[in-house]
């Protein structure tokens, strides 16, 4: 019988160098920083790795560098979208020959979300990949193809190879109890996404597990240890102080997410390929302020007196 997965298991950015390359070595090192945060594995490439700008060369040879690193202590969930099946069972071999047997799958939106195409396109990608545990991704749209409740509980029961979902559909919670509640048997669990900004009602209505992106990641496992040891009134304190930076996250997504972690020593670059705003003077104050409140880093010398 497989185990549940439980607890956190952040999606990595792609660190950039300062000529636009991908740098697999820095990437290593942010997987590295998950693993001394306690995380329970770690996610590549989603959303917020900026997948849609990674060529196929790129895409596999940084995953091998997710592997390599990670180590046998430590999950890893290949991140498999794509348009077609066929590009989704290819990114599933690259992950199996790296040993990754978790695959991450948003069907793409092009398929309307009707229920008898979604069983179609994930029953093609089971039958080719017959040892993949998949986790289905229900991102909204206009990025994911934003599922009902019911579409999942009837792709899972269809597809027995789907044993986790990761809803993030807003609101999610309504959802998350609506899958539980008509669980097939063949359903390990149910992620939280959207960044952990919902997380304490997520783990409430019986979410596994968690995807945020990176940044926090300390701070999200000494949450989630909170919470499952029953010290939910120190979980909540710790998701309050978190709440505004990933208010920010929302807006600036990977540029704020790679400006922390460089903050934290983690990276040293904060270049991004994706259309994502800039951050100004004004919001690098804000995002100073919010790191000193949760007692991440000194301010910069820069903006000291500012």
């Amino acid at each position: 019988m497989m185990q549940t997965l439980t607890g956190i298991f952040p999606v990595l950015p792609t660190p950039f160098r300062a000529d636009g390359s991908a740098d697999a070595v820095a990437l290593a090192r942010l997987v590295a920083f998950a693993v001394r945060s306690g995380v329970a594995g770690v996610v590549y490439p989603g959303f917020a790795s900026e997948v849609e700008t990674l060529a196929r060369g790129e895409r596999s040879g940084l995953l091998k560098a997710v592997a390599d690193a990670a180590g046998e202590g430590t999950t890893v969930i290949a991140g498999a979208s794509a348009a077609t099946a066929e590009e989704v069972v290819e990114h599933g071999k690259t992950a199996a020959e790296l040993g990754i047997n978790h695959l991450m799958i948003q069907p793409p939106n092009a398929l309307g979300g009707e229920v008898e195409s979604v069983i179609a396109f994930m029953s093609k990608i089971a039958e080719a990949l017959p040892d993949a545990q998949i986790i289905l991704q229900n991102a909204p749209a206009p990025r994911g193809s934003d599922l009902s409740p019911a579409t999942i509980v009837a792709v899972v029961r269809a597809v027995r190879q789907v044993v986790y979902v990761k809803e993030e559909t807003l609101p999610a919670g309504p959802a998350i109890t609506h899958i539980l509640k008509h669980r097939p048997d063949n359903l390990l669990g149910v992620f939280g996404g959207g960044g952990a900004r919902y997380i304490l009602d997520e783990y409430a209505r019986g979410a596994c597990a968690a995807m945020p992106a990176l940044e926090l990641a300390p701070e999200h496992v000494a949450m989630d240890r909170a919470w499952r040891a029953g010290r939910k009134d120190e979980a909540r304190d710790i998701y309050v102080r978190t709440l505004p930076l990933l208010v920010l996250q929302a807006v600036y997504r990977m540029r704020l997410t790679k400006y922390v972690l460089m903050r934290r020593g983690a990276l040293e670059t904060i270049g991004v390929r994706a259309p994502t705003p800039e951050l100004d003077a004004s919001v690098r104050m804000d995002i100073e302020a919010n790191l000193a409140a949760l007692g991440i880093a000194d301010p910069l010398p820069e903006m000291e007196g500012a």
